[in-house]
């Protein structure tokens, strides 16, 4: 006796719901994540009504930035300690010993003085002459 077999049905799985899901899943992350870099500290300059403006920007060169807190960082990489010995060993090493690239200091506008002087007496003690102090230009003229 012979039997007939029936022919087997092809499945299929529509993804075309899944994908849907997918993609707004993908949405959700992209929209509600967050991106902050925290190697930047946060630098109000002061102001000052007189000054030039900066020089170009494709020599290389280094920049201290102090926070309002007295924190340093050396070209964006925020130091552990803020003494005067690491600031030396941060310059040294971001610089492979180049006295002669320009340095600049960016120091918060609430900054205590101290700070700001450390950082002077880093940069001449390593030997650097080319420094500037970064500022905003006033809003107005007294």
């Amino acid at each position: 006796m012979k039997f007939r077999r029936k022919q087997r049905e092809n499945v299929d799985i529509n993804l075309a719901s899944l994908i849907d899901v997918v993609f707004i899943l993908l949405l959700f992350f992209v929209v509600t994540t967050t991106f902050t870099r925290q190697t930047e500290l946060r630098v109000d300059l002061p102001e000052a009504v007189s000054g030039s403006p900066a020089e170009d920007q494709e020599v290389k060169q280094l920049d201290i930035a102090i926070s309002a807190e007295g924190v340093f960082s050396v070209n964006n990489q925020v130091l552990e300690k803020n003494d005067l010995n690491t600031l030396m060993d941060a310059l040294q090493k971001e610089s492979g010993g180049d006295t002669q690239l320009p340095l600049s200091i960016s120091a918060d506008g609430k900054t205590q003085h101290q700070a700001v002087i450390t950082a002077m007496d880093a940069a001449g003690k390593l030997g650097f002459s080319h420094l500037r102090m970064s500022t905003v230009e006033a809003a107005g003229q007294p």
